[in-house]
């Protein structure tokens, strides 16, 4: 363990701020939201109420950011020894620990008062299920313990669709389960590609993601099984569920072929970084697009433009057989 008991040093308030903001790990979060605002979308038949929305995405931010405060305290120690994170607030002395415990505490408190006050009891217990799974689950039983880290612990990054149809219904189906397998399943590919990129940094510290202990090779391997599980997985919406329609279908059609195709390059060179990196951020990409994808999809007038396209061709179809 490192020393954290550093006097943090500013030069003004918005700097104090910003190392706040950086604890929360915000460039994470955005991806958490959009699948919770799929799900709502979904959920709702594409007829979201803005306030509801707009509680549900504020409370899982909060939650969110109370996890990923929580994982930077406990993860405190690697933070410093490795390249890519020593800058990070906590190893940087920027932070003192004890001040991070209480605005940890502090976000969780907000995120399940908010829920559970303005949405439901439901989506104000999976968000705190969400944090609970993330630091005793993943970042304690798990991240330091077993390569299959990243697949088990995925679920924590899987329980926001489960919040956002929750806030909607009061209840889950078989479809948010299907948004929760399937962000599951995206997980490891995604995270994977990253680990891929920062090996050595992961084996400096002793953590035993898949790269370190079972090499290149191998790691690639099981990113191409779970990336034609998952591409497979994202149409299941449109059947057996039957929740999505004709444009969700072709979005994750093309959405799906490319990301084969980025595995499969990286399956052409597995100690490539380059291409690790690319199928890295394609992997985010993939998620927001897909996700957005559902949203458009669910709402009427996205159902009203397909069904008179439809009518048209037919028409057309029609007019041509009896010409």
């Amino acid at each position: 363990m490192i020393v954290t008991g550093l006097s943090p040093h500013h030069e003004n308030f918005l700097q104090v701020l910003r190392s706040y903001l950086q604890l929360t790990k915000p460039r994470i979060i955005p991806l958490l939201l959009i699948t919770t605002a799929a799900s709502m979308g979904i959920a709702s038949h594409g007829r979201i109420d803005p306030l509801l929305l707009l509680i549900t995405l504020t409370g899982g931010t909060l939650a969110a950011a109370s996890a990923q405060v929580m994982n930077c305290i406990y993860d405190r120690d690697i933070d410093y020894a490795m390249e890519r994170t020593r800058k990070r607030p906590l190893p940087a002395g920027k932070v003192q620990t004890k001040d991070a415990v209480v605005f940890a505490i502090i976000l969780g408190i907000l995120a399940f008062t908010l829920l559970a006050t303005f949405v439901n009891l439901l989506s104000a217990g999976l968000a705190m299920t969400g944090i609970v799974f993330y630091m005793v689950i993943y970042t304690h039983f798990l991240k330091r313990h077993t390569s299959q880290n990243i697949v088990i612990g995925g679920a924590a990054g899987a329980i926001p669709p489960l919040v956002g149809w929750a806030a909607v219904t009061g209840d889950l189906s078989p479809t948010p389960w299907l948004l929760f397998a399937l962000v599951f399943l995206w997980t490891p590919p995604h995270f994977w590609a990253l680990a891929l990129m920062i090996r050595d940094d992961y084996a400096k510290v002793g953590v035993p993601m898949l790269p370190v202990v079972k090499g290149e090779v191998e790691t690639v391997r099981q990113i191409w099984v779970y990336t034609w599980i998952t591409v497979a997985a994202s149409f299941l919406l449109v059947y057996p569920l039957g929740k999505a329609g004709v444009f969700y279908g072709a979005i994750a059609l093309l959405l799906g072929i490319i990301f084969i195709k980025k595995v499969w390059q990286l399956n052409l060179d597995p100690s490539s970084k380059d291409r690790a990196k690319s199928l890295f951020k394609y992997s985010i990409l993939y998620m927001m697009i897909l996700c957005a994808a559902m949203v458009i999809d669910s709402l009427p007038i996205s159902h009203e433009l397909v069904a008179g396209a439809i009518d048209k061709s037919g028409a057309i179809v029609d007019f041509l057989q009896h010409s």
